[in-house]
Protein backbone atom coordinates (compact mmCIF):
# COMPACT_ATOMS: atom_id res chain seq x y z
CA UNK A 1 0.00 0.00 0.00
CA UNK A 2 1.05 3.57 -0.94
CA UNK A 3 1.78 6.14 1.79
CA UNK A 4 0.52 8.74 -0.83
CA UNK A 5 -2.86 6.98 -1.09
CA UNK A 6 -3.22 7.07 2.97
CA UNK A 7 -3.56 10.59 3.02
CA UNK A 8 -5.43 11.50 -0.39
CA UNK A 9 -8.38 10.54 -2.12
CA UNK A 10 -8.23 7.66 -5.18
CA UNK A 11 -9.22 9.08 -7.83
CA UNK A 12 -12.56 7.30 -9.56
CA UNK A 13 -12.68 5.75 -12.48
CA UNK A 14 -14.72 8.24 -15.33
CA UNK A 15 -17.28 6.58 -16.75
CA UNK A 16 -17.96 6.33 -20.74
CA UNK A 17 -21.29 6.92 -21.37
CA UNK A 18 -22.11 6.68 -25.02
CA UNK A 19 -25.93 6.66 -26.37
CA UNK A 20 -25.43 5.41 -29.52
CA UNK A 21 -27.69 6.67 -32.56
CA UNK A 22 -29.99 4.88 -34.65
CA UNK A 23 -31.47 6.58 -37.88
CA UNK A 24 -34.24 3.63 -39.14
CA UNK A 25 -34.61 5.19 -42.85
CA UNK A 26 -37.60 2.67 -43.27
CA UNK A 27 -39.45 3.68 -40.09
CA UNK A 28 -39.42 7.66 -41.22
CA UNK A 29 -39.94 6.98 -44.75
CA UNK A 30 -43.04 4.86 -43.50
CA UNK A 31 -44.02 8.11 -40.79
CA UNK A 32 -43.65 10.53 -43.81
CA UNK A 33 -46.21 7.75 -45.91
CA UNK A 34 -48.52 7.96 -42.93
CA UNK A 35 -48.63 11.78 -42.50
CA UNK A 36 -49.43 12.13 -46.03
CA UNK A 37 -52.14 9.65 -45.65
CA UNK A 38 -53.39 11.31 -43.06
CA UNK A 39 -53.30 14.85 -44.94
CA UNK A 40 -54.91 13.22 -47.96
CA UNK A 41 -58.11 11.72 -45.75
CA UNK A 42 -58.06 15.24 -44.45
CA UNK A 43 -58.32 17.12 -47.49
CA UNK A 44 -60.90 14.91 -48.48
CA UNK A 45 -63.37 16.10 -45.35
CA UNK A 46 -62.09 19.44 -46.49
CA UNK A 47 -59.67 20.63 -43.32
CA UNK A 48 -57.28 21.56 -44.64
CA UNK A 49 -56.11 23.92 -47.97
CA UNK A 50 -54.35 21.56 -50.21
CA UNK A 51 -52.06 23.95 -51.41
CA UNK A 52 -49.62 24.44 -48.70
CA UNK A 53 -47.83 21.11 -48.08
CA UNK A 54 -47.83 19.43 -50.93
CA UNK A 55 -46.02 22.39 -52.23
CA UNK A 56 -43.71 22.34 -49.70
CA UNK A 57 -43.29 19.13 -50.34
CA UNK A 58 -42.08 19.22 -54.09
CA UNK A 59 -39.95 22.13 -53.03
CA UNK A 60 -37.99 19.90 -50.57
CA UNK A 61 -37.82 17.39 -52.60
CA UNK A 62 -36.23 19.47 -55.25
CA UNK A 63 -33.67 21.13 -53.26
CA UNK A 64 -32.43 17.35 -52.60
CA UNK A 65 -31.88 16.09 -55.75
CA UNK A 66 -30.24 19.08 -56.76
CA UNK A 67 -27.86 19.02 -53.66
CA UNK A 68 -26.64 15.49 -54.59
CA UNK A 69 -26.28 15.94 -58.47
CA UNK A 70 -24.10 18.88 -57.64
CA UNK A 71 -21.94 17.40 -55.22
CA UNK A 72 -21.30 13.90 -57.07
CA UNK A 73 -20.76 15.40 -60.90
CA UNK A 74 -18.18 18.32 -59.80
CA UNK A 75 -16.42 16.40 -57.03
CA UNK A 76 -15.51 13.74 -59.57
CA UNK A 77 -14.98 16.24 -62.36
CA UNK A 78 -12.44 17.65 -60.13
CA UNK A 79 -10.15 14.59 -58.65
CA UNK A 80 -10.88 13.02 -62.65
CA UNK A 81 -8.51 16.53 -63.53
CA UNK A 82 -6.58 16.28 -61.17
CA UNK A 83 -5.44 12.59 -61.83
CA UNK A 84 -5.07 13.51 -65.13
CA UNK A 85 -2.77 16.45 -64.97
CA UNK A 86 -0.46 14.17 -62.76
CA UNK A 87 -0.42 11.00 -64.64
CA UNK A 88 -0.05 13.26 -67.52
CA UNK A 89 2.98 15.32 -66.02
CA UNK A 90 4.43 11.42 -64.83
CA UNK A 91 4.42 10.15 -68.24
CA UNK A 92 6.48 13.42 -69.80
CA UNK A 93 8.95 13.11 -67.24
CA UNK A 94 10.03 9.40 -67.86
CA UNK A 95 9.83 9.85 -71.78
CA UNK A 96 12.06 12.81 -70.73
CA UNK A 97 14.30 10.95 -68.33
CA UNK A 98 14.44 7.90 -70.86
CA UNK A 99 15.87 10.19 -73.47
CA UNK A 100 17.77 12.53 -71.59
CA UNK A 101 18.78 10.37 -68.79
CA UNK A 102 20.10 12.22 -65.47
CA UNK A 103 20.03 15.96 -67.49
CA UNK A 104 15.55 15.77 -66.96
CA UNK A 105 15.91 15.26 -63.10
CA UNK A 106 18.49 18.35 -62.85
CA UNK A 107 16.29 20.63 -65.12
CA UNK A 108 12.96 19.42 -63.08
CA UNK A 109 14.97 20.41 -59.90
CA UNK A 110 15.95 24.01 -61.48
CA UNK A 111 12.49 24.20 -62.83
CA UNK A 112 10.45 23.54 -59.65
CA UNK A 113 11.71 26.09 -57.41
CA UNK A 114 11.38 28.64 -60.00
CA UNK A 115 7.56 27.59 -60.41
CA UNK A 116 7.55 27.64 -56.86
CA UNK A 117 8.81 31.24 -56.43
CA UNK A 118 6.07 32.42 -59.61
CA UNK A 119 2.73 30.30 -57.77
CA UNK A 120 3.43 31.78 -54.35
CA UNK A 121 4.71 35.29 -54.74
CA UNK A 122 2.60 38.56 -53.78
CA UNK A 123 0.53 39.65 -57.11
CA UNK A 124 -0.26 43.46 -56.70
Amino acid sequence: MKIVSLFTKAPGYKRFAYKPRFWDQKAEERQEREERIRQEIALEQGQQNPAANDYRSRMQGAFHSARRRTQTSSGNANATLLRLGVFLFLTIFLFAYMTWGKWALYSLFLFLPVYIYYKFRNKK
